[in-house]
């Protein structure tokens, strides 16, 4: 049995799983299986599906908890995403905003990782929320973003995870 015929099993598991609302107990590992062989196409895919469920958190809360268990880089990668697809002024607008605008002061348009470690998930999440209004393509944005790291991923529990495997499924099956 090949490796495609193996994702294509534990695939046909999540194929009407998101309906159903039902987590599989070993999705966090059939999640790894699936995310280290389908492009990392097919995974922001299945990752964006899951920002948009009504059965995950929203966006911005969902992304301030990637961010805070995120890298500096990552960390810095997500947050230059998020301000560039914010409205002009939006960070001064929002709690605690002020201070990501200062550090964006002086002509400089991308934060660094040692920057980004200073902001608050908080402020992420209201970023996120912000920004998504202004530029609804943020979340395919910030799914190819995280596309890039399924370990971290992981981190927003079995029904993100049921979600996207159903999204990747359904993909696979088409």
């Amino acid at each position: 049995m090949g490796l495609f015929d193996q994702l294509s099993g534990v695939l046909k598991q999540y194929a009407n799983s998101s309906a159903s609302g039902q987590i599989n107990e070993n999705v966090n590992d059939h999640f790894d299986q699936v995310a280290q062989a389908v492009p990392s196409s097919s995974l922001a895919d299945g990752l964006a599906a899951a920002f948009r469920s009504n059965s995950t958190p929203g966006f911005g809360q969902m992304l301030g908890g990637l961010f805070n268990q995120s890298n500096g880089d990552q960390k810095a990668g997500i947050l230059n995403q998020l301000v560039a697809s914010a409205a002009p002024g939006a960070l001064s607008q929002l709690a605690g905003g002020g201070g990501l605008a200062a550090l964006l002061g002086g002509g400089v348009s991308r934060l660094t990782s040692e920057q980004a470690q200073s902001v608050s998930p908080d402020l992420v999440q209201q970023l996120a929320t912000h920004a998504e209004k202004n530029d609804p393509s943020l979340i395919d944005k910030a799914s190819a973003f995280y596309s890039q790291h399924p370990a971290l991923v992981k981190t927003l529990g079995g029904a993100a995870l049921t979600i996207a495997m159903a999204k990747m499924a359904e993909k696979h099956n088409a």
